[in-house]
């Protein structure tokens, strides 16, 4: 511990007690809270309003230690065992009580039992836990998935097992790169995965089944709005989407889509789309979410359009053992275990653990700031912050477009560039557009050499390699999505750096410069 990390102040990880209470509840609620989440630290002998390192008494501080160890151990069901120890700091001693992440969860106050005693950490704070987070933690200490638990006092027939194999193939057809991977599926792969469960030689629906085919005891939603301004004071439109789960993700993504900044470019009569947010990465987002949530949790998964960011919340807190930080670099952690599974079937989800990095590289690709994540204690919202400046994406397009050999005619030529705002276009104005050329063409004699991302690079190699690779190939062997390597070549398209010669089976492609 260092005098840096207690000027910054308590958070959701640390807390301070300038002397140990009398009463020890006060500060137990916290060693359980710490317990079951990512565990955490107790000072003794720093002030929680000042952050002043006051110390504890030299003569009392072993009393202070065995008598700290000796409540936590007596007090929490399981038991706790902390590891509690002194550090001197600024000439003062201060007695830190460790806390390490439980897996017997729930843990809770004894004299409080476990419907009042249970406590979690949320926004720096320890709260006692409501009855939907008590059900999470139970399934973390038993290693369970709620998605894989019988749904009590439901059946289901044969029809509705073929229906729900049929309509999961249709979609593994539609989103695989290639339609030779796509194997049959039947109730004894369903069976293995956790969506049917099989009991005295009868098959019966988990909670998997009814969450995926959107019927059943277990109604959820998507919600979808869009919002002036930055805040949810002011809405524009409100959608919700239910039925199956794939078919609420594809509407949320397509709302989103409707409602977001596109570019439209010509390149001879050929025209591409580039929105200001990565679809791939959007689509991508939203199948976390469905996938990754608490299905416990009775709120609903919320996409929010405002006028700065895409927010997407997902209800639930983080599963057992994963952080935001480990997130961010690729640490996979499944709670829907059955779901993840069809899901990966139906080409929904591609690389285990490879989703979130790859989203963070897209969009920082697309010219917009790293996505912002935050909570992951009650739910997890996560910002896309798309472009302040809707001139400025327009004058990005314009560059695109112009670096592409577009025909751009001056006098009475019409130029052939729009920017679409959700679904109706508005054309840019001559006057704006020769000032995009221009600013264009300033930036070209500066730097005559455009840069290119990783992604673009990864993709410029695999071409030089087989000029016939095609775009399913290419997303195997980047790890991209289709959408994603589609995405990276329509830029480098409007770069000019690459073109498309022949049919569209057997062309090739060629690389200029």
């Amino acid at each position: 511990m260092t005098l840096e990390e207690i000027l910054a102040g308590e958070s959701k990880n640390l807390e301070f007690k300038v002397r140990r209470p009398k009463d020890g509840i006060k500060y137990m609620k916290s060693v359980v809270a710490f317990a079951n989440g990512e565990g955490g630290r107790i000072i003794f002998g720093v002030d929680d309003k000042t952050h002043r390192v006051e110390g504890i008494p030299e003569e009392q501080v072993f009393s202070e230690i065995d008598a700290i160890t000796e409540a936590i151990s007596d007090s929490c069901e399981p038991s706790i065992i902390p590891d509690v120890y002194l550090q001197t700091l600024e000439g003062k001693t201060i007695i830190i009580a460790d806390i390490s992440e439980g897996r017997q969860r729930p843990y809770f106050i004894k004299s409080l039992g476990k419907e009042a005693g249970v406590y979690v950490r949320v926004a720096g704070t320890s709260r006692p836990a409501d009855e939907y987070m008590i059900k999470e933690l139970m399934l973390e200490g038993s290693s369970r998935s709620f998605d894989q638990i019988i749904s009590t006092g439901w059946n289901v027939t044969d029809d509705e097992i073929n229906a729900l194999c049929a309509e999961m193939k249709k979609q593994a057809l539609k989103h695989a790169p290639h339609l030779e991977e796509v194997r049959e599926v039947g109730p004894q792969q369903l069976l293995s995965w956790g969506i049917l469960a099989e009991k005295d030689g009868k098959y019966y629906p988990t909670n998997a089944f009814y969450i995926l085919t959107g019927t059943g005891p277990i109604h959820t939603v998507m919600q979808c709005g869009v919002f002036k301004g930055s805040t949810k004071a002011v809405f524009v439109d409100r959608r919700e989407y239910s039925g199956p789960l794939w078919l609420q993700v594809d509407n949320a993504v397509q709302y989103v889509l409707r409602n977001i900044h596109m570019g439209a470019k010509f390149v001879g009569i050929y025209r591409q789309d580039i929105y200001e947010i990565p679809p791939d990465s959007i689509r991508e987002l939203i199948v976390n979410a469905a996938v990754h949530r608490s299905y416990l949790d009775h709120n609903n998964t919320q996409i929010a359009v405002y006028d700065d960011r895409l927010e997407i919340t997902s209800p639930g807190k983080l599963p057992m053992g994963q952080t935001i930080e480990r997130m961010k670099k690729g640490y996979s952690r499944i709670r829907n275990e059955a779901i993840a599974n069809a899901f990966a079937y139906m080409h929904l989800i591609e690389h285990w653990g490879s989703g979130i990095p790859r989203i963070i590289r897209e969009v920082q690709d697309a010219g917009l700031k790293a996505p912002e994540f935050i909570g992951g204690e009650v739910d997890l919202r996560i910002n896309i912050y798309r472009k302040q400046n809707d001139n400025n994406f327009s004058d990005a397009i314009h560059t695109d477009t112009e670096a592409g050999n577009t025909s751009q005619e001056t006098g009475q030529e019409n130029q052939n560039t729009s920017i679409e705002t959700g679904t109706g276009a508005v054309n840019t104005s001559k006057k704006d557009l020769n000032t995009s050329i221009e600013k264009s063409s300033d930036n070209k004699k500066s730097d005559d050499k455009p840069s290119f991302s990783e992604t673009e690079q990864q993709l410029l190699t695999l071409i030089r390699e087989n000029p016939m690779m095609t775009m399913g190939e290419m997303a195997s062997r980047s790890g991209l999505s289709r959408a994603g390597v589609q995405y990276a070549l329509n830029v480098l398209r409007g770069k000019g750096v690459i073109s498309r010669e022949g049919s569209r089976k057997k062309g090739v492609w060629v690389i200029h410069g």
